[in-house]
């Protein structure tokens, strides 16, 4: 299988993560058009476990080193096998909810609310699970980030001030619950895999390969439970059924089958990242998505179009945090 060998290398990859799991909720928002999200996230779901199938039989299987996929799943332990599911099962709560916050307030609030808040509080539970890295110049990113979403949360109210204050309250919580939920999944699946020795991994243990595969396996089957609950029971609007779904025409199905590609190249990336990188830094780097989601709110959608002085100056105030607390986070996996 594909193995990465250098740190320098790893980190590109979680560079590519980044930009994918900022860049995934584009589609939604195409989709977003003619489309509910609820029934876009069907078709983003099957996305990822379409790529989790041709990863493993492609990347995965091929090269000498490590166990071919093939090998690897049959002899996954199940405590480990549930462990990368219930990750899955997590993500996948954490992500509709997420879906759900972009679609009442935008990219630009729900990405840094949410996905910043997961990246601060993942940061500490992946840390805590797998240290590595400078533990200080780790937290001082993580903190740097906080105050960003910290600004992006003031931005954001000063924004909704004079908009339906019950709606924007309610995509403000449904973002920080969300993030809450996602901090968690990453370490569930990180605790499958042995992320000491990717070559000759730990009998029992998962490749980043069929890691993926089990929990995309995960999304997949909790899909039916939580997506269902918001189809009959949505957080706006109207009640949609599974014959609306079907209603849909081949290029709106695609559309949320590329968001699904999209965030499953960068998260397939993050895990095999993971080996050289650490679960804290490949993950705290990724989930810097949250900086790529904003500028694509703040200035592909327009979601803070016509916004005073104040708010821009908060907002730059949070790109700047951002990108330094992402540069403090690379910074200590080199020490």
């Amino acid at each position: 299988m594909f193995i990465v060998q250098n740190y320098f290398l790893a980190v590109v990859l979680c560079f590519v993560t980044m930009l994918c799991w900022g860049s995934w909720g584009n589609t939604q928002k195409l989709a977003a058009k003619t489309w509910r999200y609820e029934l876009f996230y069907w078709d983003y779901v099957l996305g990822i476990v379409l790529l989790s199938i041709f990863l493993a039989f492609t990347f995965g299987s091929i090269g000498e080193q490590g166990r071919s996929f093939t090998t690897d799943i049959v002899q996954v332990s199940s405590s480990n096998f549930w462990s990368a599911f219930f990750g899955g099962v997590i993500f996948n709560a954490s992500n509709i909810l997420l879906a759900a916050a972009i679609s009442i307030s935008g990219m630009a609030v729900a990405f840094p609310l949410g996905v910043g808040l997961a990246l601060v509080l993942g940061v500490l539970v992946n840390y805590i699970q797998a240290p590595k890295g400078d533990p200080i110049l780790l937290f001082l990113g993580v903190f740097a980030i906080m105050i960003a979403i910290v600004f992006n949360g003031v931005a954001s109210g000063k924004m909704n001030a004079e908009k339906d204050q019950t709606t924007a309250k309610k995509g403000i919580w449904i973002a920080v619950s969300a993030g809450i939920l996602m901090s968690l999944f990453y370490r569930f699946v990180a605790a499958a895999m042995d992320l000491n020795n990717f070559e000759s991994p730990e009998v029992g243990k998962a490749t980043p390969y069929s890691a993926f595969f089990i929990f995309a396996i995960g999304m997949l089957a909790s899909n039916f439970i939580f997506n269902t609950l918001v189809m009959k029971k949505p957080f706006v609007g109207q009640p949609v059924s599974y014959k609306d779904y079907f209603t849909g025409g081949l290029s709106t199905h695609m559309v949320g089958v590329l968001g699904g590609l999209i965030w499953g190249v960068g998260t397939s990336l993050s895990y095999i990242a993971a080996g050289k990188a650490g679960a804290a830094i490949s993950y705290g780097l990724g989930q810097g998505a949250t900086m790529v989601a904003a500028l694509w709110g703040v200035f592909i959608w327009k979601e803070f179009k016509g916004a005073n002085k104040n708010v821009n100056f908060l907002l730059f105030l949070m790109f700047l945090l951002f990108t330094s607390g992402l540069i403090l986070i690379i910074t200590s996996g080199g020490n």
